[in-house]
């Protein structure tokens, strides 16, 4: 399964919406939109590519509908925040992920992480991918972030 790929974008003339096709875009929004067609939109995406968004990495299974995680014939739910750091790991196994950017995926806005606060999340987790069979780890990269491994 391919992912659908949308541009939500501000450019709205042509030279832009035909460089955006041509960069592998299946649809193009420019804004000011409407949410319910910007909705509408993404459903229409997931149905024709035939999936339901769920990305699939490294043995495990996130899946944004029922916001969980599923291993082994197992499931574990995720808090929002959990589920955006597990993709931002997942979008590139088995290489490390600076700690900065984890912090930018997990909590969005410019909030202000601390890094103990990313450190429980991760540890939350690991708890979490170890109750799923054969889940992978999620490995500490000294002085760099972290990786699933």
């Amino acid at each position: 399964m391919q992912t659908p790929v949308l541009f939500l974008t501000a450019r709205d003339a042509l030279p832009d919406r035909i460089a955006g096709f041509d960069a592998g875009g299946d649809d193009y929004v420019s804004k000011p939109f409407a949410f319910a067609e910007l909705v509408a939109r993404l459903q229409a995406l997931l149905r024709r590519s035939g999936g339901d968004g769920a990305i699939e990495a490294a043995g495990l299974r996130l899946n944004p509908v029922t916001h969980s995680v599923e291993c082994g014939g197992r499931t574990a739910p995720l808090t929002p925040t959990e589920f955006r750091l597990l993709a931002r790991l997942l979008s590139r196994p088995g290489e490390a992920v600076r700690r900065r950017e984890l912090a930018r995926a997990g909590w969005v806005h410019g909030a202000r992480v601390r890094d103990n606060t990313l450190d429980a999340y991760i540890a939350r987790l690991r708890r979490k991918l170890r109750a799923l069979e054969n889940a992978p780890e999620i490995a500490t990269v000294h002085g760099v972030g972290y990786r699933i491994a």
